[in-house]
């Protein structure tokens, strides 16, 4: 599945590199809203599937720093 190849990788990644990917993810979400917002957006479902990335990145840097203590 494209979801969990996706995880894993972030799972390799180190902890500065999921924070560069995070707000990175973050300012796409801006500019997918901003284009809704101004009718510019055609693929909305891509709103959808940056917040769940976010969320997993997010998922990802808390179980490292729970691992790490």
């Amino acid at each position: 599945m494209k979801t969990n190849k996706y995880v894993e990788d972030l799972k390799k990644k180190s902890a500065a590199d999921l924070n560069e990917e995070l707000v990175a993810a973050k300012k796409e979400l801006f500019n997918l809203r901003f284009q809704n917002a101004t009718n510019q957006l055609e693929n909305t479902s891509r709103i959808k599937e940056v917040r769940r990335n976010i969320a997993r990145i997010q998922t990802v840097i808390t179980e490292m720093k729970k691992a790490s203590k």
